[in-house]
């Protein structure tokens, strides 16, 4: 597929905020000032801000919905239901008429005032410009070390090159905004994806600030989830080493059984060499339960993309 889509002339482009949202009630509205601002200092294009509800219990929406009657530039996406962080930026972009859209998280841990260097990129001729992450404010040891571990590690699995200490901070041309929706999977890793498609890419350096308010959406289990989603969307490498696994555990098995017939029928000393049996047969079934697991990862992801389910459904869009 030809993704074609000609720049405008300056005064007509019009810039994209996609800014996902889930119980962010104490901070969405130091954010869209934030973001109000920015858009003001460059009066020169014409900007929407696409809230994106993904299923809030707080106060979230009852807030957004006020700040539509203060700026007629702001729009509101409600989804049906809680579908994730990655989906909920997959709706924003759906939803988005942008020449460029900026995705960003409504935390403020990404400032919005970034946008100008992003801008500047992208008026250089630039399809994507993303944020490349230098110091992480306000995060644990813990935090920074797994996430340092997850880039690496993912780089080395991946059968693409995704950019080292990154998130979704980002700014995207039209044409590759068009290109995410061409991609049907269920499993998005915008990240990935957005590397994968290619074009002219480059990044900024920034700073990540610490939350303005509230708790982080990603505890451990999501960012393994999210790990997880990456890896397995953009490698074959898994599947490779559960064969090397397979294989390993066939010889140490192998090995096993030749040392079992050694001892009863050349030597009288039967019970001798028990544990070493009993820990070769422990160390197969856990390798091969190992391998098991990581192609039930794989079969998995072939059943929820054969149901061929939409993305998400909206519950409620508001614009003025």
């Amino acid at each position: 597929m030809v993704l074609s889509v000609e720049k405008s002339t300056e005064r007509d482009m019009l810039i994209s905020w996609i800014i996902p949202c889930f119980n962010e009630g104490e901070v969405i509205q130091e954010t869209f000032r934030r973001v109000n601002e920015v858009c003001d200092l460059h009066s020169m294009y014409k900007w929407e801000i696409i809230f994106v509800d993904d299923g809030s219990r707080d106060n979230t929406q009852e807030i957004v919905k006020s700040l539509i009657n203060t700026k007629s530039r702001v729009k509101f996406i409600v989804l049906s239901r809680n579908y994730g962080h990655q989906i909920a930026v997959q709706a924003g972009l759906n939803n988005s008429i942008g020449n460029a859209a900026i995705i960003i998280d409504a935390d403020l841990q990404d400032p919005p005032e970034l946008a100008s260097s992003l801008l500047r990129k992208w008026e250089e001729g630039f399809d994507v410009v993303y944020g490349k992450r230098v110091e992480r404010k306000a995060e644990s040891l813990f935090k920074k070390l797994t996430a340092k571990l997850f880039y690496r590690l993912m780089n080395h699995l991946a059968d693409i090159d995704i950019p080292l200490d990154t998130g979704d901070f980002r700014l995207i041309d039209r044409k590759v905004i068009e290109a995410t929706k061409e991609m049907p999977e269920k499993e998005r890793f915008l990240r990935g994806m957005i590397s994968w498609i290619g074009f002219n890419q480059t990044y900024i350096n920034y700073t990540r600030e610490k939350r303005y308010a509230g708790r982080t959406k990603y505890p451990l289990s999501k960012m393994i989830k999210f790990a997880t989603d990456g890896i397995i969307s953009f490698s074959r490498r898994p599947l490779k080493l559960a064969t090397y696994i397979g294989f390993i555990s066939s010889i140490v098995s192998l090995l096993g059984i030749i040392y079992v017939l050694y001892i009863r029928l050349l030597t009288n000393n039967w019970v001798a060499g028990w544990a070493g049996l009993a820990l070769a047969v422990l160390f197969s079934c856990g390798l091969q339960l190992l391998s098991i697991g990581i192609l039930g990862e794989y079969i998995g992801r072939i059943y929820v993309e054969s149901k061929n389910r939409p993305l998400y459904f909206v519950k409620e869009r508001i614009e003025l």
